[in-house]
């Protein structure tokens, strides 16, 4: 066990889990954000916070970071997303001997280096600043392992969710189908309701509904196109807390999630872990997760989606073929990911790059 860890990250409930989940594992953890921490997600051993402008224009970040490294002497800085937060924080402990642990969330590497040059060159440094990277998906690893070639320790680990829940009899389960990514472009559900359009318009999926759960700039826009296309058995929930939405997962057979781009996502995990069979986009770190016919169903072709959509639900209304998806994805969920087991390993990590570093000190 480490005695102090600094984690850095942009103020996000992303950053909050990972405080929570890493605390027992140091003596002290600090955190520097971009706002405050709310007060139910601070741990008994957060032993102090700093807020830091991390825009990539900010030009009192470094100095303000680099004062407090200074101050506090963690024994690493542990960084997430290759972003400009990173872009601050690895310039400020620029020099200070202290290991560094940077965490990718997949946009920072997968998308912004394709907005111009200056952005790839910025990700570039920060990943080659790092002692250890960590990536949440094999895809992402080699994503990361094009802009550090082979110099570049890389670690494939997830969040993992928080605990397994209780298995459940998939027979019982409505004929329910569940979305519940943000209401984003990127996540593209308005494929999902055009696709479910398909569905409506085809007698022998009458008995099955649609709940669109979640939020984000795109929600009356596809309220307004569930209008155009007169769906009737599709539900919008809005925004809805963790416990809800493990009753959705369990009360569900189908997940469907199909943005253009993602890493590993938690709400795949979740809706595996409660029994959902999931449908996905042709995404690689997707592919890590489910097998096409096996675990889940991969749509190769969003523009096709509705076929792909009933193929789901023709496995998912299969009781026995249900169960078999079922308990496969449980089985790789308990495997790799399952919060508090995946902490810990996040915690050995920190061990071996502070044991590395002694070593180089005495070399």
């Amino acid at each position: 066990m480490i005695d102090r860890l600094l984690v850095v990250g942009s103020a996000s409930v992303h950053t909050w889990r990972y405080l929570a989940g890493i605390a027992p594992h140091v003596r002290e953890v600090w955190l520097a954000t971009s706002d405050d921490v709310p007060p139910a997600r601070r741990p008994a051993n957060l032993a102090g916070v700093l807020r830091v402008d991390f825009r990539f224009s900010s030009f009192s970040a470094v100095g303000k970071l680099r004062g407090w490294m200074k101050s506090i002497r963690p024994d690493v800085v542990h960084i997430h997303q290759a972003n400009s937060v990173a872009w601050h924080a690895t310039r400020a402990a620029r020099g200070l001997g202290v290991p560094i642990v940077l965490t990718a969330w997949g946009s920072d590497v997968l998308r912004l280096p394709q907005q111009n040059p200056l952005m790839g060159q910025m990700v570039k440094a920060n990943l080659a600043a790092a002692d250890l990277i960590t990536s949440d998906s094999l895809h992402m690893a080699a994503k990361i392992r094009e802009f550090t070639g082979d110099k570049a320790r890389i670690a494939v680990l997830n969040y993992g969710i928080d605990a397994l829940p209780e298995a459940v009899d998939v027979a019982a389960k409505p004929y329910q189908v569940l979305s519940c990514r943000l209401h984003k472009k990127l996540y593209r559900v308005d494929a999902i309701l055009r696709a479910w359009a398909e569905v409506e318009a085809d007698p022998r999926y009458a008995r099955w509904n649609l709940t669109v759960a979640a939020s984000g700039e795109e929600t009356d826009a596809l309220k307004a196109l569930a209008a155009e296309l007169n769906l009737a058995r599709v539900a919008f929930t809005g925004f809805v807390p963790a416990a809800r939405l493990a009753e959705l997962y369990a009360q569900s057979r189908v997940f469907v999630s199909v943005p253009e781009s993602d890493a590993t996502s938690i709400s795949l995990l979740e809706a595996m872990g409660h029994g959902c069979l999931p449908l996905l986009s042709n995404l690689p770190a997707n592919l890590e997760w489910v097998i096409d016919g096996m675990g889940g169903v991969i749509a190769e072709d969003i523009g096709r989606l509705g076929d792909a959509l009933k193929g789901a639900l023709d496995t998912a209304g299969d009781d026995a073929r249900l169960t078999d998806a079922a308990m496969l994805n449980r089985r790789l969920v308990e495997a790799k990911a399952l919060h508090h087991e995946n902490m810990a390993k996040f915690a050995a990590l920190y061990t071996e790059v502070t044991g590395a570093a002694r070593a180089a000190e005495k070399a």
